[in-house]
């Protein structure tokens, strides 16, 4: 089987969705690997680096598409549709694209990648179940963004994480609300925890308190919990505008004490719930710092503006977009891992492609197949079914 690695095209991105230490796993199978000059060099990563592994460079990207069984991607089309037009022309029938394709923002683009006669996975989609986590980019991204949201808040906070016992007095520590304990909020905490600060978070999932508090952080109790907070996938959900109401009036006390509030409420596919008001904003101390997590759907607060950094009532909001790919070198290294097993999932003793449409890992990733869009739930999105009637 021939897998190839193009450039990614997509305006900032640094990853590449192939690290070397991945090949000899893929090439001692049986399998070639192909990439595109340059892919890596962004990531830190040079073509030498990929060559002394087993791996060919080619320096065409026609013709890396022409010989590609499956192709591996940081941002396919879907998930890059101005940079990643010209690929559709280079795309055939019975190709494998395996990637990141945001299926639940932009359900349109799978009409034009289903055009093309490609068998395309987006692992945004790919079920949260046990035997699916090493293949979860929304996890293993969410890692990168976490740990980052807490660098940029220090970098910007006019005051020290940790508490500081000097000759000048006692520095007191920092305190930092981390809202949301998924991934990137509970490493979120674990960061801001190692850097020294008194961290509290919430959740809308009270399971999720013992993992707070396991990390050294105080779980902030709320009368709002729900356990009805996530779909059967394992990802979040809306739960509604009367919820969201109370639970900002609530928060607004807690947001006030803290230095810095990070956010990570993001709902594939629907607009980031607005969590923190501008009236929140006025009532923390100047020079306190937000890291709104959000941002790509919306943002959590109110005042967000998405890839911007402002300055409002004195507070520092940062909307950061794509942050996994300020760390490019662990975020590819971490993705590489989850496009590669779940190739793996579908690959037999032999070496061989078999898709296998009772596998659930499979049903619930694929967007398109025979030249038509397969999902339902992106079916839905656009009115249709698996027949092609109007729903």
């Amino acid at each position: 089987m021939i897998i190839a690695v193009p450039k990614e095209t997509h305006p900032g991105e640094r990853r590449v969705a192939m690290v070397p230490d991945a090949l000899g796993a893929l090439i001692k199978k049986g399998h070639e690997v192909l990439i595109e000059s340059g892919a890596g060099d962004a990531a830190g990563i040079i073509d030498e680096h990929y060559t002394a592994k087993g791996a060919k460079i080619i320096t065409s990207r026609r013709e890396l598409f022409e010989k590609a069984e499956v192709i591996f991607q940081i941002q396919s089309f879907g998930a890059s549709p101005e940079a990643g037009e010209p690929d559709l022309q280079l795309i055939r029938k019975d190709q494998v694209i395996i990637g990141a394709a945001n299926p639940l923002g932009n359900a349109e683009s799978a009409k034009k990648t289903a055009a093309t006669g490609a068998i395309a996975f987006a692992l945004e989609l790919v079920p949260r179940i046990t035997r699916a986590q090493s293949m979860d980019i929304l996890s293993s991204m969410a890692t990168v963004a976490g740990y980052k949201a807490v660098l940029w808040a220090a970098e910007r906070l006019p005051k020290f994480f940790p508490m500081f016992m000097t000759a000048a007095g006692t520095i007191k520590p920092a305190k930092v609300f981390v809202i949301g304990a998924g991934v990137a909020g509970l490493q979120a905490i674990a960061s801001a925890k190692r850097l020294g600060a008194v961290v509290q978070a919430y959740d809308v999932r009270p399971v999720v308190k013992e993992q707070v508090e396991s990390l050294g952080a105080k779980f902030v109790e709320m009368e709002l919990e729900t356990e009805d907070a996530q779909d059967s996938g394992g990802y979040a959900k809306e739960l509604g505008e009367d919820f969201y109401k109370k639970q900002r009036e609530m928060m607004t006390k807690v947001v006030a004490e803290n230095d810095v509030v990070i956010t990570t409420a993001a709902i594939p596919g629907k607009k980031s719930p607005v969590l923190v008001t501008k009236e929140m904003v006025q009532g923390m101390h100047p020079g306190s710092v937000i890291v709104d997590l959000a941002a790509e759907g919306g943002g959590n607060c109110e005042l967000t503006k998405a890839g911007e950094e402002i300055i409002e009532h004195g507070v520092t909001i940062l909307g950061p977009l794509n942050v996994p790919s300020t760390v490019p070198f662990h975020a590819s290294q971490m993705f590489t891992k989850n496009l590669t097993s779940f190739l793996m999932n579908m690959v037999d003793k032999e070496g061989k492609l078999n898709i296998d449409m009772e596998d659930e890992i499979v049903l619930g990733s694929m967007i398109t197949r025979d030249g038509k869009v397969v999902h339902p739930r992106i079916l839905e999105m656009m009115g249709e079914t698996n027949d092609g009637k109007e729903t």
